[in-house]
């Protein structure tokens, strides 16, 4: 008697399905036993409380019942719930900003590796400027905070398997800096098989044939994960009460002194324990998660989650203004009282993947956000534009390395020769997707601080100094190379494959 994915997502729940669920978790529960038994060590332990995770989020999934949310009951948030972060600067700082600084800890999602960017190993380690990386990019920040208000911010990482030993390996190189830097692994949980609904993996080993029996189930798993690390005791020990929680890959989460005081300065019964910073919405935007009310909760709505029906109304600007940076302000001991209650309630994101056999397996995954609802006095903040600057793309790399920005203490800085506030709509082709490859094919980066447009595809060099402004759209037809020569300067220009230059 097998249940397959299709048996799990009907109405209401008959007899046989519930047996049949039963037999699955009875099932699911013995092939993880046999996994453990063929690890070892210190690993098994640490496998064990990962696999309890697993083994909740496994139940919750054979529990699942049609779309995660009912349409009906979303609406717009209220306007109290989402303050404009103009507001909140408006109330400037107190001179004692670094007593509050020193109850903070800096928390980078660090569980990503860099290969959709053509590297390897992790993605926190790729230069995006002037020979810095991601995480040089972040030290520096939290240095020049340390030092400037002589405070003591910690840094702490959320690595992944894939990620934690090429990270610890570089950590030592910043061991003068005035930064005390931690780390501890998010959860390592197995692939199901979609049909078996059992995991693909034959033993705990990472490589060989199990190289794709296991994945990091999204940044949801960091309150398990950071509590079950014993750094979140440690860190209420020594007194700090919020974390700032973003991705690595998010150039503008920087430390913002006007949130953190604003956390601060709240009486202890209203004190707001979940901050989510959000932003305005763009079309470049539209599948990125945004703030609903839901049953008198404020609450984490992703587009995995929307019934296929209203996946258009999702995308729409005017009905969902804003959306989700994943920049985060969480109260810690509200983390510490939620763990210990069992009681964080995070929706089941389930991933479906095809590996590179073909087989077709689900990942059953957890956003951090998702957990704004259990949480006391949550606040969305409307930030400007700047604090969400994600590098995911080489399009995204090519805006960061431009001269649209200088670099200050690690942090990014919009150009104020840049007229208009907005950064330029960039798209690379698939001969840019590889670094390695964006490089060779800039001599070096052209001046961007009048364009509004650039696409680029096929093959295409740019020589030095070249200079865009406006819209630019440069297409080599294939078999057709085009190399702009060093000094051009191309203002509302469209260059074909026979590189006739067009007036746009």
């Amino acid at each position: 008697m097998s249940l397959r994915l299709a048996d799990l997502t009907g109405g209401a729940m008959t007899e046989f399905q519930e047996k049949l669920r039963q037999q699955h978790e009875e099932s699911m529960h013995r092939e993880l036993e046999a996994l453990l038994g063929t690890g070892g060590g210190a690993e098994v332990e640490t496998s064990r409380k990962d696999f309890e995770g697993f083994k909740t989020l496994f139940h919750r999934f054979l529990q699942v019942k049609g779309p995660a949310v009912d349409w009906a009951k979303i609406h717009r948030p209220p306007d109290e719930s989402i303050q404009p972060y103009e507001k909140i600067r408006s109330k400037g700082l107190p001179p004692d900003i670094s007593a509050s600084l020193n109850k903070l800890v800096v928390v980078k999602l660090n569980g990503g590796l860099g290969t959709s960017m053509g590297c390897k190993g992790p993605k926190s380690l790729i230069s995006v400027r002037n020979e810095n990386t991601f995480l040089d990019l972040t030290v520096q920040q939290i240095q020049h905070l340390n030092k400037t208000f002589d405070a003591d911010v910690p840094l702490v990482l959320m690595n992944s398997f894939n990620t934690d030993e090429d990270t610890r390996k570089i950590l030592q190189k910043y061991s003068q800096h005035r930064v005390q830097i931690h780390t501890f692994n998010q959860s390592r949980y197995p692939r199901i098989n979609k049909e078996s609904l059992l995991p693909i993996a034959k033993n705990m080993g990472v490589s060989g044939e199990n190289a794709e029996a296991w994945y990091p189930p999204g940044h949801g798993d960091i309150y398990a994960s950071f509590s079950n690390s014993g750094l979140l005791d440690r860190l209420l020990a020594e007194g700090k009460e919020f974390l700032f929680v973003s991705n690595i890959d998010n150039l503008g989460a920087t430390v913002d002194l006007f949130i953190l005081h604003h956390l601060m300065s709240q009486p202890a019964e209203r004190r707001c324990e979940f901050v989510m910073e959000v932003t305005d919405k763009t079309r470049a935007d539209v599948k990125g998660g945004t703030l609903i009310q839901y049953e008198d909760h404020l609450r984490l709505l992703e587009i995995a989650q929307v019934p296929k029906a209203h996946v258009d109304e999702f995308k729409s600007i005017t009905k969902f203004k804003i959306f989700n940076t994943n920049n985060l302000w969480i109260s810690l001991p509200a983390i510490k009282r939620l763990q210990e209650k069992n009681a964080m309630d995070l929706e089941i994101i389930v991933n479906p993947k095809t590996l590179e056999g073909g087989l077709n397996v689900l990942q059953l995954e957890t956003a951090v956000g998702a957990a704004i609802k259990s949480f006391k006095n949550a606040l969305g903040v409307n930030v400007p534009r700047s604090r969400f600057l994600p590098v995911k793309t080489s399009s995204d790399l090519l805006l960061v390395m431009s001269n649209l920005y200088s670099l200050d203490a690690g942090s990014l800085i919009m150009s104020p020769k840049r007229e208009f506030p907005t950064t330029p709509h960039v798209k690379l082709g698939g001969c840019f997707t590889k670094v390695q490859e964006f490089l060779f094919r800039f001599e070096d980066i052209p001046d961007m601080l009048e364009l509004d447009h650039l696409t680029v595809s096929g093959d295409v060099t740019f020589g030095k100094n070249v200079s865009l402004k406006g819209t630019v759209i440069i297409i080599a037809n294939h078999g057709d190379r085009i190399d702009i020569p060093a000094g051009a300067m191309l203002e509302n220009k469209i260059v074909s494959g026979n590189l006739r230059i067009l007036d746009h």
